[in-house]
């Protein structure tokens, strides 16, 4: 869970981001849907990209065009990671071209809610006045508390000790990209569509997500959360190779390594991550025979047998790897 966060859940890290100040911030990041309107009509001009959208030569690629089934015009599903380096948080040709063509941009949750944005910290807290310390030993506890200690972090560790563990767990991935600036794909399609206005929509909401790792035990989220400061090199050696996928586009196997990162998660992959597919793969239909619509969600989410990639080929839709 602590990597694939970067793939699979957008709202962890703007809770995890708005809380370090770095990230998913949407007092300093975003804008709202009446400010982005009106800076519409004051930016009229704007320029839109000419590239030509080509097939890609093989499915390594992280925008896809969905077409067939009688669609008037194509819309476009792009996988996206939610956290990493400013400077490798970049948008192709194709993708900025897709951004101002498209009538609307789904995320997995409505990044443009302000409302729902800045209240979102009230879903890291666990139920029922649970604590971490509850939920370890003395010794286990102290060597937690001992990487806050050594590691400074913007809030007392006193608070976190409320958070949920997978929550704490996302905080500590974040704090360790070797960078100085932090960003998302998000943001950078949030950006670059501040310009056109077009209107920022949800999948799901923050409540929701946050509300999956309720059903996740809290004993276990500890143990995974003091096994993650245990063998923390080693999960940032993982999270170099996933980049390194990334980066190529290796979707396919983007998937593989999400299954083999943490076999402690196997039980909720269901819950986590295919079901969610499921769901989306049933409300993609609903936008895209009404209006051209990109989404942008989680790169974990598109590949393999279950992805949203191949579950939409399930359904007679035509997915045409782009070249990116």
């Amino acid at each position: 869970m602590v990597i694939s966060r970067k793939l699979l859940f957008v709202g962890l890290v703007l809770m995890s981001g708005s809380i370090l100040g770095q990230t998913g911030n949407p007092s300093n990041k975003t804008k709202s849907k009446h400010s982005t309107a009106t800076s519409t009509k004051k930016k009229a001009t704007t320029i839109k990209p000419t590239v030509t959208l080509t097939p890609a030569s093989s499915d390594n690629s992280l925008l896809w065009q969905i077409s067939g089934r009688g669609l008037k015009t194509p819309s476009y599903i792009y996988g996206t990671m939610h956290i990493l380096c400013d400077s490798d948080a970049t948008l192709s040709p194709a993708l900025k071209k897709v951004i101002h063509d498209c009538s609307q941009i789904f995320f997995e949750v409505d990044m443009d809610d302000m409302q729902s944005m800045m209240g979102a910290i009230q879903y890291a807290r666990m139920n029922e006045g649970i604590k971490i310390s509850d939920l370890l030993t003395p010794i286990e506890y102290e060597r937690v508390k001992k990487y806050f200690t050594d590691h400074k972090s913007p809030i007392p560790f006193a608070m976190m000790n409320r958070f949920k563990p997978y929550f704490v767990s996302a905080m500590i991935s974040e704090g360790i990209l070797d960078c100085p600036v932090k960003s998302s794909i998000e943001q950078k399609i949030m950006s670059e569509n501040s310009d056109s206005g077009k209107e920022i929509l949800g999948l799901e909401s923050l409540e929701f997500q946050a509300s999956l790792f309720d059903s996740i035990p809290y004993e276990k989220q500890a143990k995974d959360l003091l096994s993650y400061i245990d063998s923390i090199d080693s999960y940032r050696q993982t999270s170099m190779q996933m980049e390194a996928l990334y980066k190529k586009q290796q979707v396919a196997n983007l998937d593989t390594l999400l299954q083999k990162s943490d076999p402690g998660m196997t039980q909720y992959m269901d819950l986590l991550l295919y079901d969610r597919n499921a769901r989306w793969a049933m409300q993609i239909p609903e936008q895209i025979f009404e209006k051209k619509t990109l989404f942008a969600v989680g790169a974990g989410h598109l590949g393999g047998e279950k992805g949203v990639v191949n579950l939409l080929k399930k359904q007679g839709f035509i997915l045409t790897p782009l070249k990116n």
